[in-house]
């Protein structure tokens, strides 16, 4: 029973012409899943936006507007309701990064548990965020990490292989 999620997230991959990486054992967001950028996000203004702790929660959408879509993406995926504590609805483009809140485009299901999970991609999320804030990239090429076809193949350039995972 452990592994129904898996398979049904390998389906949603499936179904949307995503394949999972051969060079990875990453689950990656869904070709569907382009992902999408803040246009209220700039690189003027990261001073005031991203790089002010606590924006993110100013900007995230509300449940009534996500788990609708966390629980269609799901359905979808052949996953059931019962497990959507095992999943975030995720932004491909992270919100530290300027990625759109509430644009679809930029939304997907992502599981907690696995090698690589979204536990991995948060901190991924924190370091990119980290480092534009600084001044090491540029707003533009911290979003490009995440547009990236394989957020995993970025997350291995910042932090090498991941510790194992205690799931």
């Amino acid at each position: 029973m452990a592994f129904k999620p898996v398979i049904g997230f390998l389906f949603l991959a499936l179904i949307s012409g995503t394949a999972i990486a051969a060079s990875s054992p990453g689950i990656l967001p869904p070709g569907s899943v382009p992902g999408a950028t803040n246009p209220d996000v700039t690189q003027e203004n990261i001073g005031t936006t991203i790089c002010v702790k606590g924006w993110t929660k100013t900007v995230r959408p509300p449940a009534s507007y996500t788990s609708p879509i966390k629980r269609r993406l799901m359905e979808a995926a052949g996953i059931p309701w019962s497990d959507h504590a095992q999943y975030e609805l995720d932004h491909r483009v992270p919100l530290e990064v300027g990625g759109n809140p509430s644009d679809e485009s930029n939304l997907w299901i992502e599981p907690y548990f696995g090698a690589w999970n979204a536990h991995l991609k948060d901190d991924l999320e924190l370091r990119i965020n980290g480092m534009v804030c600084s001044g090491q990239m540029t707003l533009e090429e911290g979003q490009a990490v995440f547009l990236a076809p394989d957020w995993t193949a970025e997350y291995l350039k910042y932090f090498g292989e991941p510790a194992e995972s205690s799931d």
